[in-house]
């Protein structure tokens, strides 16, 4: 064995550095307490390789080498369901969606004196003052999506709750992140619960709406996802992992509230 080869054998990667396995990047966690090689693909599509402390790089190379087809099968994943929300601007002509359909924005001089947007034939009225903040701007937006989402949904809930055979929930439609619903148990014997609807959800199509009401309701029975809990939704909704991934590949690209 060569000088060089000796000293490559004795490098020890260093934590924080990247490296490049037969053409993939990855950054390197060196850990006292690990035993083992591992690789992870964070949740920004990069992949971390977690190296015991004192082994070789040589090593920790090789184990990337050997799991290179996880990595390019978890990474073509990551690519199919990352999130592409678009940002908007506050212009006139942009598009939102509401429901499954299109509106675009109307910027006004003559605002209302609430301060609300409103849906005014076909297109969503805002007030210039608001187009011109950022801020309040995308706060009328979502008190719109807010009011008029669930002006929307209380029609639905009952119907729903009745089919399930469920309590009816308080509604409330509110900023949830990036969750399309919740739900929360009422605090005392015979009080409702409360169900709560992220704004963004009603960009989509009604049946999906009603995919997430139907999903939230059935934890009004059943906590947590194990087989009770699908087969109550299977029961309302037979095509329900239908409307599931239409959800994941539809919600992806729903606006979020980003403002450019």
């Amino acid at each position: 064995m060569t000088a060089l080869a000796d000293n490559r054998q004795a490098e020890t990667p260093v934590d924080g550095d990247s490296v490049t396995v037969d053409g993939i990047s990855m950054r390197v966690r060196v850990s006292a307490r690990r035993k083992r090689f591992a690789l992870t693909v964070e949740p920004d599509a990069t992949l971390t390789l977690h190296v015991p402390e004192g082994r070789p790089k040589t090593e920790a190379e090789d184990f990337a080498r050997a799991h290179r087809e996880w990595v390019v099968a978890k990474l073509g994943q990551r690519e199919r369901t990352r999130p592409l929300n678009p940002a908007k601007r506050l212009t006139e002509g942009e598009v939102f969606r509401y429901l499954g359909r299109t509106y675009r924005l109307a910027v006004s001089d003559s605002a209302p004196a609430d301060g609300r947007i409103r849906l005014v034939a076909g297109r969503l009225v805002i007030a210039r003052r608001q187009a011109e903040d950022e801020a309040e701007g995308r706060a009328a937006l979502v008190d719109w999506y807010c009011r008029a989402g669930r002006a929307w949904a209380v029609d639905r809930v009952q119907p729903w709750a009745a089919r399930m055979a469920v309590g009816e929930p308080e509604l409330d439609v509110r900023d949830l992140g990036h969750k399309w619903g919740a739900y929360r148990p009422g605090e005392g014997m015979g009080e409702p619960g409360r169900m709560s609807l992220g704004w963004p959800l009603f960009q989509l199509p009604m049946h999906l709406v009603d995919y997430v009401i139907a999903h939230e309701l059935a934890h009004v029975k059943v906590s947590g996802h194990g087989a009770d809990f699908w087969r109550l939704v299977r029961l309302a909704l037979p095509e329900y992992e239908e409307r599931r991934a239409e959800l994941d590949e539809l919600g992806r690209r729903m606006w979020m509230g980003e403002i450019r």
